[in-house]
């Protein structure tokens, strides 16, 4: 049955009067009690707190010790380093990472609130497995197919505040997707996919709240999303980091692209070869840009060192052709000095070295090809038109598409 079938009433009733849950509690059996009237199709949505403390997910100082706040603290960052397994990004002590399970939240998910002083709660271990186990002792219990949510709080980029997202499912179509429908005037949907599970965790948060301690919401009137077979759970939802055109922050990014330099070959043994392709213009003027620097002939009249580009495609093409780079290039500048004394050249040298290092860092970022070919490859004579009258090449810079 597809969830584009629902047109009635949907229901959400808090779950009122459930106890403190310790360590070791049969949380089937308290929503059990709780729950007048379970029926068939309803989706019960956990709040994770209750699953993590009763599946003792609970770190806490050494017994007895008054609580140290700095204690406190280091063991949190010990607990988030620990369900970390990679940093999306941080700004001063907050974190943003990616846990064992996949999901991109703030620290891991590592909560101090609604717990004892002194203590920290780790999200469940497995939470689709939670969901099922919980799933299947509701059915024993009370002899109903319902399906299973656990949530947990999110914020959310280019977004304030913070909402529940699913964590855990069971017996629920947690996404939908909606490629090949057509919409009321009859365009063709290619990308609408209906995450229902972050929808109706989000929409069960309404009435249980995060200062009420209602940790339990039943939803009504959404058969069609309730399945007989436990489903693939939240797995189904997350989206891989290779598929995240956001994966990174922006200090995160620079150390992977300083990190990635062996890969993308910007040590001294770079490629010396770029692929005959068409090439994103823009992205080459992304990083030709991270340049800021004066280039051509008059830009550069003071300086003991310079780049100058070549923009006439009569005199890049004949250039090209010598050191064997495609005529796709597009972008090709000749580095040069302009001093023979010995500690000036030698700066000019280290700056024009400098500068070739942040161009190809800049190309492996847009995705671009870059090269350096050495001087001895091309000759003076075929430059000399280009550069300043007294001024030496060194070597050339080529971007264009990057070879496979």
């Amino acid at each position: 049955m597809s969830s584009g079938a629902h047109h009635g009433e949907v229901v959400i009733r808090p779950v009122l009067g459930m106890p403190e849950v310790e360590a070791g509690a049969d949380l089937a059996g308290l929503i059990a009690a709780h729950t007048m009237d379970l029926r068939d199709h309803d989706i019960v949505v956990v709040s994770s707190k209750i699953v993590s403390k009763a599946e003792d997910r609970t770190i806490a100082a050494a017994d007895g010790a008054a609580v140290d706040p700095l204690q406190v603290a280091a063991m949190r960052a010990d607990a988030i380093r620990s369900e970390t397994v990679r940093v999306v990004a941080e700004r001063g002590a907050m974190r943003i990472v990616e846990t064992r399970h996949g999901f991109v939240m703030a620290a891991a998910g590592v909560d101090a609130s609604n717990v004892a002083a002194g203590s920290v709660l780790l999200l469940p271990v497995d939470p689709d497995g939670s969901a099922r186990a919980l799933r299947t002792a509701l059915s024993e219990r009370l002899g109903v197919t319902v399906g299973v949510l656990i949530t947990d709080t999110f914020g959310r980029p280019w977004r304030l505040g913070q909402t529940d997202l699913a964590i855990g499912a069971a017996g629920v179509r947690v996404i939908d997707s909606h490629r090949g429908r057509h919409d009321a005037h009859g365009n063709e949907l290619a990308v609408t996919a209906p995450a229902h599970g972050d929808e109706l965790a989000g929409a069960a948060e309404l009435v249980k709240g995060k200062i009420a301690q209602v940790p339990v919401a039943i939803i009504r009137g959404l058969a069609a999303l309730v399945t007989e077979e436990d489903g693939p759970g939240v797995r189904a939802l997350v989206r891989t980091a290779e598929e995240d055109m956001f994966r990174l922050g922006t200090r995160e990014a620079g150390r992977e692209a300083v990190r990635s330099r062996p890969r993308d070959g910007l040590t001294d043994a770079l490629p010396d070869r770029l692929a005959d392709a068409p090439v994103d213009v823009d992205a080459v003027r992304q990083a030709v840009a991270v340049l800021r620097v004066p280039t051509g002939r008059g830009a550069s009249s003071t300086r003991d060192w310079g780049l100058a580009e070549v923009d006439d495609a009569e005199v890049r093409k004949p250039l090209l052709d010598v050191v064997g780079l495609p005529t796709s290039a597009a972008y090709v500048a000749v580095a040069y000095v302009r001093t023979h004394e010995s500690a000036g050249r030698t700066a000019a040298l280290l700056a024009l070295g400098g500068i070739r290092e942040r161009l190809t860092l800049a190309c492996a970022v847009e995705g671009v090809g870059s090269v350096w070919i050495p001087a001895e490859r091309f000759g003076a004579a075929l430059v000399r038109s280009i550069l300043p009258a007294d001024a030496e090449s060194v070597g050339m810079l080529a971007i264009g598409a990057a070879l496979p």
